[in-house]
């Protein structure tokens, strides 16, 4: 059984395409929220969640644009999240917004044995806290699972602690430790392994200088992508 574990799409589609044509013999697919803002396309990523997550969770930009609600992300990223996010709203329909409504906050399975419990920025459901791995760790004390699956920060890690393992696979569209990568993580053999790799950024890039945005913002995506 092999499981693809996908979070903080964040509308970049060239990012997750070239994901799932690197892993596309995958079983099961568990998506960790965030398929919204920053990137130039999110009907595409959301279309593809829809269809195709056999499990996800909601994530605080999911959230947001939902509910019209501040996102509470990072101050540096707040301005490009809600200027991207307007101009979302215009490429999404209502039942776009109807599937991020319903997405749960929290989601659990039970897969090869193995107890799975997925969640976006806290493992007890906090959409927005950033988190370290220790934070993680001790938000999920009282959590009865044996592998706890968060994203949010977009920053990968693999801990194990108390006899649970603590995974976050990073971002696939908007990476912060190797900028340019998208980042994931696999389940297969009783193992979970950590991947990134490139993509064709400069499709990305080239839809954002098209997109209608203020000059400064695309100026700005362009520098935390690259």
């Amino acid at each position: 059984m092999k499981v693809l574990i996908l979070s903080d799409i964040h509308a970049n589609w060239s990012a997750l395409t070239a994901v799932l044509d690197a892993e596309s013999d995958w079983d099961v697919l568990f998506f960790l929220g965030d398929i919204v803002d920053y990137g130039p396309e999110p009907k595409s990523c959301l279309q593809y969640i829809k269809e195709n997550a056999d499990f996800y969770v909601r994530g605080n930009h999911d959230h947001a644009m939902a509910y019209g609600v501040d996102c509470g992300s990072r101050n540096d990223f707040h301005d490009l999240s809600v200027l991207t996010r307007q101009w979302h709203r215009t490429l999404l329909q209502e039942d776009d917004l109807d599937f991020l409504r319903c997405m749960p906050i929290i989601q659990n399975t039970i897969i090869d044995g193995k107890h799975f419990w997925l969640a976006h920025a806290s493992p007890i459901g906090g959409l927005s806290r950033y988190l370290t791995p220790e934070q993680v760790v001790n938000d999920a004390a009282n959590v009865e699972a044996d592998i706890i699956l968060v994203g949010h920060t977009h920053l990968p890690f693999i801990r194990e602690a108390g006899g649970k393992i603590y995974c976050n696979p990073g971002s696939v569209g908007l990476a912060r430790d190797i900028l340019g990568n998208a980042c994931y993580a696999v389940w297969q053999h009783e193992s979970l392994i950590l991947k990134r790799m490139s993509y064709p950024l400069e499709k990305t890039l080239a839809l954002l200088d098209k997109a209608p945005l203020p000059s400064e913002v695309t100026t700005e995506l362009r520098r935390v992508l690259t």
